[in-house]
């Protein structure tokens, strides 16, 4: 497995908040000076090892990485993600627990992650959210709750309530793929209700691609069109990140008023990938 010639240190640590605790899988880049903090949430599929390469794949480029187990303390012997997967060897029981977290808890487990990830003795102070899937949507809702955001990085995940999008203060970039009508419906009332609230949103559709193009474009037998987004959506998000890092961003009310980019780039969707979930 990839993930284990990674020569990052890479740890699991206990965040506690409100008598819970939250098990966090922490991943550092190798650099020499002080470094910005990503936290990561999960898919549908929870933290699986799929999304951990992903947090050892952003460390590799400079980030220290914060990842939690959304789902810790909900599986059997009070575990998370994978004592649910154990349970059959299939994602059933983790997508069914995932989708039946409460949205209060989940934030207050991303506020403590995030927290803890600001106090680290190597960390900037920069801090940044992405999120996949059903994180991607968490992603866009923690954006209108968290003040110190230096951006917000959506990959095909829904959009916040319009009445929520004025309490966002980070530019916020979405990664789609256009082969997923499910979540494409939604973004043209999305960028109509950012730019009511004057915020900066930014989305991006890969032509060709499908939902969970992130994951399915590093398959094997991944498609071209996955492949592609899989690579120029990677890019992006590194690029964007440099720009915020460095205080080179757009003025949000200027982008606000960019329209969408559709970007050149077979359909598959991330639950129908799901025997890659582990």
């Amino acid at each position: 497995m990839a993930l284990d010639k990674s020569p990052r240190h890479r740890e699991y640590v206990t965040v506690e908040h409100d008598g819970r605790k939250v098990t966090t899988y922490v991943v550092y880049p190798e650099v020499k000076g002080k470094a910005p903090v990503i936290v990561l949430i999960h898919e549908i599929f929870g933290e699986s090892d799929w999304f951990k390469l992903q947090a050892d794949e952003l460390a590799a480029k400079g980030y220290i990485v914060v990842a939690p187990d959304l789902l810790s303390g909900i599986g059997p012997n009070g575990g998370g993600t994978d004592a649910l997967f154990a349970t059959t060897g299939t994602t059933d029981p983790v997508t069914k627990a995932v989708m039946s977290l409460d949205a209060g808890q989940v934030t207050a487990d991303l506020d403590a992650v995030a927290d803890y990830g600001k106090k680290l003795p190597s960390a900037s102070g920069k801090l940044f959210v992405a999120g996949f899937c059903w994180g991607g949507g968490k992603t866009f809702d923690f954006a209108t709750h968290r003040k110190d955001l230096s951006a917000a990085f959506s990959f095909y995940g829904p959009p916040p309530p319009a009445a929520a999008m004025a309490a966002i203060t980070a530019p916020v970039y979405g990664f789609y793929g256009e082969n997923d009508a499910r979540i494409d419906a939604m973004i043209p009332q999305a960028v109509t209700d950012m730019k009511a609230a004057g915020k900066f949103y930014e989305p991006v559709t890969y032509a060709g691609a499908g939902h969970g193009f992130m994951r399915a474009g590093q398959a094997p037998d991944a498609s071209p069109a996955n492949k592609k987004a899989r690579e120029d959506g990677f890019a992006r998000m590194l690029k964007e990140l440099s720009a915020n890092t460095s205080g080179k961003k757009m003025s949000m009310m200027s982008s606000a008023k960019r329209p969408a980019v559709m970007a050149k780039a077979a359909a598959v969707q991330c639950h129908d990938v799901a025997s890659a979930g582990q």
